[in-house]
């Protein structure tokens, strides 16, 4: 695929919303709320913005930039850069190939429970067995994966502009009006100004420098960095458009969306819960469990429910399209095949390795890899391996191999670069320490060896 006709977005909006929709996703839903609770509320949230506006912004416009710069999907870019850095590429596609089968099981399960409130099964989805249940059955979880990644592969055959850009002009308004309504109507409920305060006001008793970790470690998944979707979607992008300042907006929309999240969720579980804490879980626990339960006790619970988890669908909607097409920017460019044949190859694939950890619930559930389900082990591989190692990688490759030079010139050329001094600074010397960092913590808290 030569570069001259390559695909583009129309323009600013139509990429920010592209790159906003992939960072935007499960993990503002149901992890930086319980983040935000555990590690001290405005404290944790106030670190978290920090470190978006640091470490996060440096990656992100590094691989927007190299995108850009080359005109290639990652695994030729990062070969352009270096005739030996084309592995850091070949990273970072691997790191997408594993996260959207795994990914899109988990849409599945949002599709599930959105057909379930929307037919008026509340009642039976808030029932503590409910879930276990019906990820322990083979067929129907398959099914539902199946149709969440056909839904992903029928908006990716419309392209860049027909496809990507039109889906995420959608979804994207769509999704930041309900997060808007229901923190809205989570403030409405008796009790919730309670969880307003819990969560808002700083409390430093709460938080530590695993506090630290969790929001260097939430942020990068959440920004969608090391996985070669920024790299991909920058490709993408027009040479007139600010580099600087749609990173800025993609942060923004990234982590107004995580704050109105937390705000919706963990005051509606304190009205629920009596204002006890420990009610917030982590991961599919707060979403498949806790809510369901939450929504139960609601006055229009079914309806609020339903809304709530067409909002999460949409989340992992935008997430899965801008996954699925870092892999087939890559096989496109890689194999010279017609982008519909690699969208369909790719969505096959995603449905096939996709069975694996689905099955990983059911039939195969005494399947363990290093004493992680199947799930567990491809979310820990790809998120707190391979994204942080590749992104260390490409710090050092542009900080301190082909020079920060290379770089900005590409940032340089629609306009003014204000933060370049910090750019430089966060590229050489904090970024890197901050990835390792990253990967040492999570391994350590997975083994069990800490606790985040």
């Amino acid at each position: 695929m030569e570069n001259r006709k390559r695909s583009q977005f129309s323009g600013k909006l139509g990429f920010v919303l592209a790159a906003a929709g992939s960072a935007v996703g499960l993990g503002n839903i149901w992890r930086f709320p319980y983040y935000a609770a555990k590690y001290g509320g405005g404290a944790f949230i106030l670190v978290y913005i920090i470190l978006a506006l640091t470490f996060g912004y440096t990656l992100m416009t590094t691989e927007i930039a190299i995108g850009r710069k080359t005109r290639l999907s990652p695994i030729g870019a990062y070969k352009k850069l270096n005739s030996k850095s084309a592995f850091i590429g070949v990273f970072a596609v691997v790191v997408a190939a594993i996260i959207t089968p795994y990914y899109s099981v988990i849409g599945g399960w949002v599709i599930k429970y959105l057909a379930v409130f929307a037919t008026g099964g509340m009642t039976e989805a808030a029932t503590d067995t409910f879930f276990s249940n019906y990820i322990s059955t083979s067929a129907e979880p398959i099914i539902w994966m199946g149709l969440f990644i056909l839904i992903g592969a029928v908006i990716l055959f419309g392209g860049v502009k027909g496809g990507i850009e039109r889906a995420s002009k959608i979804l994207m308004p769509v999704l930041v009006l309900l997060t808007i309504f229901l923190a809205g109507y989570s403030f409405t409920l008796p009790g919730a100004l309670d969880g307003f305060k819990y969560l808002l006001i700083p409390d430093f008793s709460r938080f530590s420098i695993m506090g630290v970790v969790a929001a260097m470690g939430q942020m990068f998944y959440s920004m969608s960095l090391g996985m070669a979707i920024m790299v991909t979607y920058g490709s993408y992008m027009k040479k007139d458009e600010n580099i600087e300042k749609c990173v800025g907006q993609i942060e923004i929309f990234d982590t107004g969306i995580a704050i109105l999240a937390a705000m919706m969720i963990v005051p509606a579980v304190f009205a629920f819960s009596g204002g006890d804490p420990s009610a917030l879980n982590a991961g599919p626990g707060l979403m498949f469990i806790t809510l369901p339960k939450v929504f139960a006790s609601m006055p229009m619970g079914g309806a609020i429910g339903a809304i709530f988890f067409a909002l999460v669908l949409f989340a992992a909607l935008t997430s899965v399209i801008s996954l699925m097409e870092a892999i087939i920017s890559a096989v496109c460019d890689q194999f010279k095949l017609p982008r519909k044949n690699a969208v369909f190859m790719v969505a096959l694939l995603c449905f096939v390795v996709g069975m694996a950890p689905s099955l990983g619930f059911g039939l195969w559930d005494s399947v363990q890899i290093f004493g992680l389900q199947i799930l567990d082990f491809m979310d820990f591989a790809s998120n707190y391996i391979l994204m942080p190692l590749g992104s260390c990688l490409t710090c050092v490759l542009v900080g301190w191999i082909i020079k920060p030079d290379f770089v900005l010139s590409e940032l340089k050329s629609s306009g003014e670069f204000k933060r370049e001094k910090l750019y430089i600074f966060m590229l050489k010397y904090i970024a890197p320490v901050f990835t390792i960092a990253i990967m040492i913590a999570y391994i350590l808290d997975t083994f069990k060896i800490i606790k985040l």
